[in-house]
């Protein structure tokens, strides 16, 4: 083969290599562009059902908040903190939306539970209430702020009382009703974040 033979057939081996490490750059990139956007679908998903749970519950949350004084957007944070929007077991299976325990012969069930003990979290097992429905939940939910408990009717008058949803939070975690030393601070967050206030 003669030299200028040569040279052009190195040229085209040249260019056939830069051609061919261009074709799988951009095979890569497209591949990695197309599984990217699967996340994005299921988290359109995900935010499509997180709607639906709260459209679900707010008009009664609403309608609770009138007769018992609780703000809807309270109801509505603390079930979708305590429950993941109706996808927890506790919520799913047996309509318990706020993780409320169970005693003395209360229908109940029997689950795993984490709860934050001397400054670590810990998984235990709770008795839970079983309930007939997610609004029979929620009805007992809002009692519970009414009538406080056995050894405290009073315990829960100041989430009544607040000015706000976020003085209300504050009153619900200064009342004990979680173990979780950032539970206002998670409530408060999840109703701005869903913008729940405008339920109220």
């Amino acid at each position: 083969m003669n030299p200028k033979k040569q040279i052009k057939a190195k040229k085209l081996q040249f260019f056939s290599l830069i051609f061919f490490v261009l074709a799988i750059l951009f095979f890569l990139i497209d591949r990695q562009t197309s599984s990217s956007e699967i996340p994005v679908d299921a988290n359109g998903e995900t935010h499509v059902q997180q709607e639906n749970f709260i459209k679900t519950i707010a008009p009664y949350a609403q309608e609770l908040q009138e007769s018992y004084g609780v703000y809807a957007s309270i109801i509505i944070g603390q079930a979708v903190l305590e429950s993941n929007f109706g996808q927890s077991q506790l919520a799913s299976k047996y309509n318990n939306l706020f993780g409320v325990k169970a005693y003395g012969d209360q229908n109940k069930v029997t689950l795993d539970t984490k709860e934050f003990v001397n400054e670590e979290w810990i998984t235990i097992q709770g008795d839970f209430v079983v309930y007939d429905s997610w609004e029979a939940s929620m009805l007992a939910h809002s009692k519970l702020f009414v009538n406080g408990v056995t050894w405290n009717g009073a315990l829960y008058h100041k989430v009544l009382s607040a000015k706000d949803y976020q003085e209300a939070a504050n009153e619900i975690q200064n009342a004990g009703y979680a173990t979780d030393p950032d539970y206002a601070k998670k409530l408060i967050q999840v109703i701005k974040e869903y913008n729940l206030q405008k339920y109220d």
